[in-house]
C-alpha cells in the first residue's frame, strides 16, 4: 500500500495506492481520502505526527514551523510525496493516458510536440515534468509553453528548465515509471 524510496540522505518520497488506503473509509469523499492519505504518508516520511500541513496562497504545501520541503501530487488511485530536509523539491504522477493526445497543444512547445511525435508515455513524461517544474516555481504566473522547458530525455534523468524574464534556472529531472503511471521528480538545480 506503502512504499517509500530513500533518494539519498534528505530526500525521501513516499508512494501510496490511494484505493487500497481507502478500503475501510467508506464515508469518506475523494478529497478527504486525499487529505486523510496525505497526512499518513507524511507521518511515515518523517516518522512523527508532529506536523501541520498547510498550503500558501498559490496552494503550494509547506510544513509549519518545520525546515523540510514538501511536495505532492495525486492522480487516480496513486498520491506521491517528496520530503527534502535543505531544497526545495518537486513531484508529479500521472496515470498514462491517451485522452493527454487531446491536450498536448496546451502544455507543449513545437519542439517538444515533435520529439514526443503521439508517443502517451513521452506526453505524459512531459505534462509530469512540466508539473514538477510548475511545483518548484511555487507561483501561478507561469506559462507552460512559454516558460517551461524540458530537454529531450533517452533515459530516465534529463533536464528541465524554468525561465521568467532574464532568470533561467536549469533542474536535474528523474522519471520513473510505476505500473501503468509516471512519476518525476526533482531535487536538485544545476
Amino acid at each position: 500500500m506503502l512504499s517509500l524510496k530513500k533518494i539519498n540522505d534528505d530526500s525521501t518520497i513516499g508512494i501510496l495506492d490511494l484505493k487500497t488506503f481507502s478500503l475501510n473509509k467508506i464515508n469518506l469523499t475523494r478529497r478527504e481520502i486525499e487529505k486523510a492519505g496525505s497526512k499518513w504518508v507524511i507521518e511515515h516520511l518523517l516518522n512523527s505526527t508532529a506536523f501541520e500541513l498547510l498550503y500558501t496562497p498559490e496552494n503550494k504545501p509547506f510544513l509549519n514551523n518545520r525546515t523540510e520541503h514538501i511536495s505532492i501530487s495525486h492522480s487516480y488511485d496513486k498520491l506521491a510525496i517528496i520530503i527534502n530536509k535543505k531544497a526545495v523539491s518537486g513531484i508529479d504522477i500521472e496515470l498514462i493516458w491517451n485522452k493527454v493526445l487531446k491536450i498536448k497543444h496546451k502544455y507543449l512547445n513545437e519542439h517538444e510536440l515533435n520529439f514526443a511525435n503521439n508517443d502517451v508515455e513521452k506526453l505524459i513524461t512531459y505534462w509530469s515534468s512540466k508539473e514538477t517544474l510548475f511545483k518548484l516555481y511555487g507561483l501561478k504566473n507561469i506559462d507552460f509553453i512559454k516558460n517551461l522547458f524540458v530537454e529531450d530525455f533517452l533515459n530516465n534523468t534529463f533536464y528541465g528548465r524554468i525561465e521568467i524574464g532574464k532568470k533561467k534556472t536549469r533542474y536535474l529531472l528523474n522519471k520513473e515509471k510505476i505500473e501503468n503511471y509516471i512519476l518525476v521528480y526533482s531535487i536538485d538545480e544545476v
